[in-house]
């Protein structure tokens, strides 16, 4: 069969021959329609990834596709080394879910890791309850506008959202965010902006970004009175654009309310995740969630791999 196939972790995948897989008890063979090229897939094909397998292999972590019978589902985790960027997978029975008809499969590809991300880190992690504060920190991205209609369908109260471009403002406040956070400010002035809002009530901070802005959220919730308890906070960390590493001081956690946790793959099982999405999609077209995305096919892979000037998701069509 023919597949996107990593030989080399420094190359781009080549569009090749691989051998096609054959299902083990407990599998569901999927013929595929459709994958995304996500950050997630980029990082483990690269060699970058905690999940990374050894070459050779076809990258992708989850796509929509046809069972045996003809039915479209959403499938993900398909068993290595055949990823899902591949004319056919094999995937566990518990990590398929049927799609609904009204959500093509670019959409459909293109939409379930982004959105997983925060209604994982919600409902599985944090277990966000009705009307509590949620912190968005890196929200402009497409997980982090996702994640904003996702907390206010599932129970949250104020939604405060941190960006560095201002200018996704006004965006973000038409998604539902209540309150807009400069990230590029003065140190001192993006704590204080932070601590105000902490003190008005956050019980959940999803963080995409990692680094120095999200030891500045820890910063701003050590404010209290001497005496008294601070707030419970969950942190869930989904994501590291601005750093893989932070200065935790141990005082810090021993003064605040803060519980430290991330969000993804092995801290919430590959069923659940799955679960996750198929409640998503249930839900996605009510609540209004969209995605820019383009479809092309995995015979370019390579080029648009290297090449690619596509502001929207790319998904790989077969």
């Amino acid at each position: 069969m023919k597949a996107a196939v990593v030989t080399d972790v420094s190359k781009a995948p080549a569009y090749t021959d691989f051998p096609a897989p054959r299902p083990q008890p407990g599998e569901l063979l999927v013929t595929v329609r459709a994958s995304a090229l996500s950050q997630l897939v980029r990082a483990q094909a690269s060699g970058r990834h905690y999940t990374s397998p050894k070459p050779p292999f076809a990258p992708g972590a989850d796509g929509v596709g046809l069972l045996e019978d003809g039915q479209r589902v959403y499938f993900a985790f398909p068993r290595n080394p055949v990823g899902a960027m591949a004319e056919q997978v094999c995937v566990q029975a518990d990590c398929v879910v049927p799609l609904p008809d009204d959500i093509d499969d670019i959409t459909a590809a293109a939409i379930a890791n982004p959105g997983m991300s925060s209604w994982a880190a919600l409902t599985e992690r944090a277990q966000l309850q009705q009307g509590e504060g949620v912190l968005i920190n890196g929200a402009n991205g497409a997980s982090g506008r996702l994640a904003i209609r996702i907390a206010r369908h599932l129970g949250a109260g104020r939604i405060v959202v941190t960006a560095r471009n201002t200018a996704a403002e006004a965006d973000l406040r038409a998604l539902g965010a209540d309150v807009f956070i400069a990230l590029g400010q003065e140190p001192d002035a993006l704590q204080a902006a932070l601590r105000a809002e902490i003190d008005k009530g956050i019980g959940v901070v999803l963080d995409y970004v990692w680094g120095s802005s999200a030891e500045t959220i820890m910063q701003a919730a050590t404010s209290h009175a001497p005496g008294e308890a601070t707030q419970r906070i969950r942190f869930v960390n989904i994501g590291s654009l601005g750093g893989l590493n932070i200065n935790l001081p141990a005082g810090l956690l021993r003064s605040t309310g803060l519980e430290l946790m991330g969000s993804g793959l092995s801290s919430v099982s590959n069923a659940d995740l799955v679960r996750c999405i198929g409640e998503m999609f249930k839900v996605m077209r009510h609540i209004g969630l969209e995605i820019d995305a383009v479809g092309r096919p995995l015979a370019e892979v390579e080029q648009v791999w290297t090449n690619s000037q596509d502001r929207s998701r790319v998904v790989f069509t077969l």
